[in-house]
């Protein structure tokens, strides 16, 4: 799938059954770009905000980070947070031992250059480089959560690349997958005849993909 397939052609996939806000926000961007396409299964995490230190704060982060299963995306919702950078180089090293994909975090990171030097791919929303202890906690796990203004389910699966993050339900996976893999190959034929010095309009006539 990732080899043959994009976030673009995905979400026109999407689009043409009815999922038309399947993007996450534009502001969620790859750590490293261009480097590592990520396509797994959705591990959801959710993150709040709050203003003092609590017993345990690390918790519920942990026993989610624990909970994490070979081929599967985390996706940490903090609602937007801009308190904390509440991923790290410790989550990150976490989820790759377990076998996850990669981390799309709606929020903030930190330990950037030990994440690049580990080569997990992580998405955010930027960096800030002090601990979520006292600014943020995880409440729950393996819900429903939004992210980049997207709700995901537990078992979406994603697709990232240097574009965005795509967000494909579960029940319209197989779909989207036959979709997207017949706009590509119509997509491969209008840019061989276009490289010919083909009108445009007649290659759209001839396959209809633009």
């Amino acid at each position: 799938m990732q080899k043959q397939l994009y976030a673009a052609v995905i979400c026109d996939s999407l689009d043409e059954l009815g999922y038309r806000n399947q993007a996450m926000s534009e502001h969620i961007r790859p750590l490293e770009v261009g480097k590592q396409i990520v396509v797994g299964r959705a591990k959801t995490i959710l993150a709040v905000d709050v203003y003092h230190i609590q017993d345990n704060p690390y918790e519920k982060e942990i026993e989610a980070l624990d909970s994490v299963k070979p081929g599967e995306v985390v996706i940490a919702a903090t609602n937007q947070s801009t308190r904390n950078g509440m991923w790290g180089e410790l989550l990150s090293t976490a989820c790759k031992m377990r076998g996850a994909r990669g981390a799309i975090v709606d929020g903030l990171i930190r330990d950037t250059g030990k994440i690049i030097e580990l080569g997990f791919p992580v998405y955010c929303t930027g960096f800030k480089p002090v601990d979520s202890k006292g600014r943020g906690i995880v409440i729950d796990y393996d819900i429903p959560v939004e992210a980049g203004g997207v709700l995901v389910y537990p078992g979406d699966v994603i697709f990232a690349d240097r574009d965005g993050v795509a967000v494909i339900p579960n029940a319209v996976l197989e779909k989207v997958v036959e979709m997207a893999i017949a706009k590509v190959t119509g997509e491969n034929n209008s840019r061989r005849e276009l490289m010919d010095g083909k009108l445009l309009r007649d290659v759209y006539e001839k396959y209809g993909v633009l």
